[in-house]
């Protein structure tokens, strides 16, 4: 019995020196690091390089034109009597879209017109009647001068005298009185001429913009508020654009210019390219994300701003609505001297970083500076072309010595 004991005892040690020996293999499966009193062999290295610290920031966004314009109903201008476009039309700035009824107004100009003719007639026979006036004014002047008659004495008949002067004058002043009230009333025909011919041209909605007629809606639906729908809808012929939002975290690293790279979801494996218009420098209206937010910063209490990018690539297989990915490049296309994230160790604030030199390692205080998603500026304390060490332990130390390593490309 005792005898059996002992072989279960000794099986389940078995087992559990079998069990311990395979844990510690697994652990340390794949490390490249093996310490022991001579060094350090078999490090993974990387040569100190210059990379462009260029860091890609993912929103998304949609597709809009560059600018568009929508057609209501005036119910103050009466009826639409025609429709100018058809949908998918291409119009020019200035061409007629729709047409109201305006037979109203353009009898009211008509009226207006026959008024200043009627006005300016008159004026000219006034005009007649003040030259022939200022004719005889003068011949009777004459005439008294050559009489000899002088003021207050009392003439034979058939003769001028001071007072028929001053009647002839008199007659002058009144026509060109009345001469002058004819002016003022033609320039007031004049005037409601110009305003009935304004709401005339009113009548004809034309297009803002060089565009397409993506709508026309010859029976929109009314509400107590007025139309809900618009009757023409234009959107711009000028390349497309993206709008979308992007968080508060985001924000400060974009600016006007950076690149941008734009993936249509409906589109796969195609790209097209565009710039950064603007960011705005106010928020949402509820501060939240519309365009689906995938940037940094997390969600949670994260303000959202608008922001707007060009496509500079040729839009024309693009439509309105497009929802795409956009990948900014955010940062400073200059190369910089930079190593791998893995290679950077912190000592207590300290940045340290590992050199693989003539087969010993030399433990470097580093500065650094910007970054990406993979590699940190190195302001100090490396050269482009040294060896950094990718996977330092706390088990290194500068001048141990190392017998062999693997070179990362």
């Amino acid at each position: 019995m005792k005898k059996k004991v002992w072989i279960w005892v000794a099986a389940i040690v078995g087992i559990l020196i079998i069990a311990s020996t395979g844990t510690y293999l697994y652990a340390n499966a794949g490390t490249k690091q093996v310490s022991n009193d001579k060094g350090v062999m078999n490090i993974s290295v990387q040569k100190v390089s210059e990379q462009e610290l260029v860091e890609s920031i993912l929103v998304t966004g949609k597709i809009v034109p560059e600018s568009e314009q929508k057609v209501y109903l005036e119910p103050e201008k009466g009826e639409i009597i025609e429709f100018k476009v058809t949908e998918n039309q291409a119009v020019k700035a200035g061409d007629p879209l729709v047409v109201y009824d305006s037979s109203k107004i353009e009898s009211e100009l008509k009226r207006a017109v026959r008024e200043k003719e009627l006005l300016q007639s008159r004026g000219k026979t006034e005009q007649s009647q003040i030259a022939d006036s200022t004719k005889r004014l003068a011949e009777a002047k004459k005439k008294l001068e050559t009489q000899g008659t002088s003021t207050g004495e009392e003439a034979p008949e058939g003769l001028l005298t001071q007072e028929d002067i001053n009647q002839l004058s008199n007659e002058k002043v009144q026509q060109e009185m009345q001469y002058e009230n004819t002016k003022t009333e033609i320039t007031s025909a004049e005037d409601r001429i110009k305003e009935f011919n304004a709401q005339k041209n009113q009548m004809t909605v034309v297009s803002k913009m060089d565009g397409i007629i993506v709508k026309v809606n010859q029976n929109p639906v009314n509400t107590e508020a007025g139309a809900t729908e618009p009757v023409i809808h234009i959107i711009s012929s000028q390349p497309y654009k993206v709008i979308g939002s992007m968080s508060e975290f985001d924000t400060v690293k974009i600016k006007e210019g950076q690149p941008v790279i734009i993936r249509p979801k409906v589109f796969k494996d195609r790209e097209w390219k565009g710039t950064v218009e603007s960011v705005s420098q106010f928020p949402n209206a509820d501060g939240g994300g519309g365009e689906g937010f995938q940037g940094g910063g997390g969600a949670g209490n994260v303000t959202m701003y608008p922001f707007k990018v060009v496509i500079t690539d040729d839009t024309s297989e693009l439509r309105q609505g497009f929802h795409v990915s956009l990948e900014i490049k955010a940062g400073d296309a200059a190369k910089k001297i930079a190593i791998p994230h893995p290679a950077l160790i912190d000592e207590a604030g300290i940045k340290v970083v590992y050199i693989l030199k003539d087969g010993k390692l030399e433990r470097r205080e580093v500065q650094t500076g910007v970054m990406n998603d993979a590699f940190i500026q190195v302001t100090s304390g490396v050269s482009p072309g040294e060896l950094a060490v990718l996977t330092p332990t706390e088990e290194m130390h500068d001048g141990m010595e190392v017998t062999d390593y693997d070179e990362v490309k």
